[in-house]
């Protein structure tokens, strides 16, 4: 946990970040620094490409090592923006971000043709001299620059109350009062899987309260290779436990399966392992194609009316990660994923009557936003390296400003937990997280005992004991704007002395 960098460093950090109003001596302006005066691994220095500041621009970072690590100096330990000055030529493209030697999550550089900013989000800087790496990832970027400045006080959230679906259930209105009166707050642990989620509760003694589950198997062009599946019993059982259940669906393409080694049938879901063209279907409503992502649609129906019978709400997240194309439904593009979202939510809301779904749509790219009318719940999926505990705080921040803070907001995938301690501290405020399953959770690489234990135990994140009976009685909505605010506004410090008293005697 954060703790273990130094009660010093975090009590620091707290008069910082959890009471950014007490009195300053010193404010810190906007510095920019140029990335040709890092430290430079494999890589180079370039004026190839016109438009950089400075001296050039740093470029090569083709492998796995190659890196930059500017240093930076503030005056006061606290919470500052990153501002990347940056090119990228040849698509989106991923850096990994290091502060001070630790890993500090991931950023996206989205494609441009000369240089562009991206929003790094928030780090915390002690006084004094701090570094700031960028070590290549997907690579093939160049790095110009990058600008700190004391980051903003967070405002206090504007979410809607009301789901996009008039009808929705009052079981579906309930989970999402729930939801609404936590964020900020607290942050609802998940689990990807039944037996993962066991797993955590023989290893943390205690039970996320989510269960992430997926409807795969139920793709009509699974079934007839003889696939079956019994997550929807599985997600009946975890709502008799009390829990709250998410399902995705990796949906088999529904005809063009290559099956062949390497592109078996299995593997329909991803775009190497079909010839099905989503943009040709969309474009063509009368065809085969169109009619055969109805029937599919249609079959997966089947399977959510279970749960509306049951009286069981569903976060519901489909055409996950299409921005990636690694998936066929966004292989061409956001506009045939956006159509067939659409449609999705036409067909099952509108035709089906299944009015026990809550939408979450799954990118932080504007360009594939399907529109406000469409979704309750932003999210994005991230897997940072091994270990990074980090908030994932830039990410948080690009959801937040692609709904202008009138949305909740989802981890909804993830390898490494954010650790608790820093998502408070950076106001980084997911409303729960769902760790994959497998080696992601289990392996002690990706998340060690120790993290896991302290995650499941901490006071900022609630399980599946902690969950009010919030179905069966419905759920009385509480103030919901983060706390830190609250008390910034009316100038009560007595969480702030709480808290310092409190990691003090650590």
């Amino acid at each position: 946990m954060f703790r273990k960098l130094g009660n010093g460093l975090l009590i620091l950090a707290l008069i910082a970040a959890v009471a950014p109003g007490l009195d300053k001596k010193t404010e810190a302006a906007s510095v920019t620094y140029e990335a040709e005066e890092g430290v430079l691994t494999g890589v180079s220095v370039s004026s190839e490409t016109a438009g950089y500041s400075g001296n050039g621009y740093v470029t090569g970072f083709n492998e796995n090592s190659d890196s930059v690590v500017i240093t930076v100096n503030v005056p006061a330990t606290g919470l500052y923006a990153l501002t990347v000055r940056y090119h990228s030529p040849y698509g989106d493209k991923k850096t990994n971000l290091f502060l001070n030697g630790n890993p500090s999550g991931e950023l996206t550089l989205r494609q441009s043709v000369g240089f562009e900013e991206a929003q790094g989000g928030k780090l915390l800087l002690q006084a004094g001299n701090n570094t700031i790496g960028f070590v290549s990832n997907w690579g093939w970027y160049n790095i110009d620059a990058i600008r700190i400045e004391q980051a903003p006080t967070p405002l206090p959230h504007q979410v809607t109350k009301d789901l996009v679906n008039p009808k929705a259930s009052k079981e579906a209105e309930a989970l999402y009062r729930y939801l609404r009166s936590e964020y900020g707050n607290r942050i609802l642990s998940g689990q990807q899987t039944l037996a993962d989620a066991n797993w955590v509760y023989n290893t943390t003694g205690k039970k996320p309260a989510v269960l992430g589950l997926d409807l795969i198997d139920y793709s009509p062009s699974r079934v007839e290779y003889g696939a079956s599946s019994t997550e929807v019993e599985e997600a009946l059982e975890w709502d008799e436990q009390g829990g709250i259940v998410t399902f995705a669906w990796h949906w088999n393409a529904p005809k063009g399966l290559i099956n062949q080694p390497g592109k078996e049938w299995w593997k329909g879901f991803y775009t190497y392992a079909t010839t099905f063209d989503v943009q040709y279907a969309m474009d063509n409503p009368q065809s085969e194609d169109y009619k055969l992502l109805v029937r599919d649609i249609d079959a997966i129906a089947v399977q959510l009316k279970r749960l509306q019978e049951a009286k069981v709400p569903v976060l519901w997240r489909p055409l996950h990660e299409a921005e990636g194309g690694w998936f066929w439904w966004g292989a061409k593009g956001p506009e045939p994923a956006k159509k067939l979202y659409r449609l999705m939510y036409d067909r099952l809301t509108n035709y089906h009557k299944l009015n026990n779904l809550i939408w979450v749509w799954n990118s932080e790219n504007p360009a594939w936003y399907p529109g406000d009318a469409y979704v309750d719940i932003v999210s994005i999926d991230s897997y940072p390296q091994a270990g990074d505990y980090g908030p994932l705080s830039n990410r948080y921040d690009n959801l937040k400003g692609l709904v202008n803070d009138r949305k909740l907001i989802a981890l909804t995938e993830n390898g490494p937990i954010p650790d608790p301690e820093l998502l408070e501290l950076y106001s980084a405020h997911w409303s729960w997280f769902v760790t994959w399953s497998g080696p992601f959770i289990q392996d002690g690489i990706q998340n060690d005992r120790q993290h896991l234990i302290e995650v499941y135990n901490h006071p900022y994140v609630l399980t599946l004991d902690e969950l009010p009976d919030w179905k069966k009685r419905g759920y009385k909505e509480k103030d919901n704007e983060n706390d830190r605010v609250r008390e910034e506004e009316s100038g009560n410090r007595d969480e702030f002395t709480r808290r310092f008293f409190y990691f003090s005697s650590k």
